[in-house]
């Protein structure tokens, strides 16, 4: 075999949801990580395309970059890429580079167990808990939620738009007859689809959040969540736990300082809780588990340099 190009990385999932981060930074000058992000898509566009696409990759995986920081305070800074392009912040990216830098030893731990990344939307502060050389879990107070907008007509049901991490459409399955259960995916799908379809009228929505409250009383909800492109997030996803929190919250359905737990249709857990400190703030809590530490190769032979996606 003939090595044209030759990559690192380290898989890394947070509740199912899969984060690729690559070790081999694209060398370009750049002044602040506003300049990196800026500079990557003319960079590093053949390799996002080789290390998130399929065979690779997959149409669910998520991109990492991590340069050293900027301030004085940051410990590392990241940058966060999918198939669409460059992300402004993902939170479950932010404790997946925690977590690879602790148990790879590229970050020192702290006796304080507080970490600083720097992103496109200021520095994220975690709280990372390190027991016999792995992180345990990992908390991480997220940017402002609020809810915009409810009871908004489609068909023949309604939703409430939340801004967390990015705008969600928020439903309630109890008007829908859905179930939030893996034997029920391929009509979740569905629904999800003509969902999005609907919403293409408004661009500002760039996820569909469905959500079952049934045993709210216990502090546990059910949601899935389905990206712009129809993908569904593999975790509760750390912006739908915050929304759906928010939107409860609103309507009085949770209490502040009570916590929630957020169910995926794939089983897996996030843990929020709220706190008011002037204003209303959700920290979620969750665990990384590194899959796979792995070196891509390019073969100049290869007939697909740029792999191909399957959604």
């Amino acid at each position: 075999m003939n090595f044209q190009k030759v990559y690192t990385a380290t898989d890394i999932h947070i509740a199912g949801e899969v984060f690729r981060i690559i070790d081999d930074v694209p060398f370009v000058q750049y002044g602040s990580l506003k300049e990196f992000d800026e500079q990557l898509p003319s960079v590093f566009l053949e390799e996002m395309a080789l290390l998130l696409n399929e065979p690779r990759g997959f149409a669910g995986i998520n991109g990492c970059l991590v340069v050293p920081p900027f301030t004085d305070s940051g410990d590392a800074a990241s940058v966060f890429f999918n198939h669409e392009g460059t992300l402004p912040i993902h939170y479950g990216g932010v404790i997946a580079v925690v977590t690879a830098l602790l148990e790879s030893g590229r970050l020192k731990e702290k006796t304080a167990g507080e970490y600083f990344i720097e992103t496109l939307q200021g520095v994220i502060p975690v709280i990372a808990v390190k027991e016999k050389e792995q992180v345990v879990s990992a908390r991480m107070v997220l940017g402002e939620c609020t809810v915009v907008k409810t009871d908004v007509p489609l068909l023949d049901a309604s939703y409430t738009v939340v801004q967390a991490d990015q705008r969600y459409a928020l439903f309630d399955n109890k008007a829908l007859g859905l179930k939030i259960e893996l034997s029920e995916l391929s009509a979740l799908k569905k629904w999800g689809k003509n969902t999005l379809q609907e919403l293409k009228t408004n661009p500002d929505i760039q996820g569909v959040i469905l959500m079952d409250d049934e045993a709210l009383a216990q502090g546990k909800i059910k949601t899935v969540t389905f990206r712009k492109d129809g993908w569904i997030v593999r975790s509760p996803g750390f912006g739908p736990t915050a929304a759906c929190f928010a939107s409860l919250l609103s309507r009085g359905g949770i209490e502040v300082d009570q916590t929630l737990l957020n169910e995926s249709v794939y089983g897996s857990f996030l843990e929020s809780k709220a706190h008011h400190d002037g204003k209303v703030q959700f920290a979620v809590n969750g665990r990384a588990f590194i899959t796979g530490l792995q070196t891509f190769v390019l073969d100049p032979t290869d007939p697909l340099p740029k792999g191909f996606l399957i959604k």
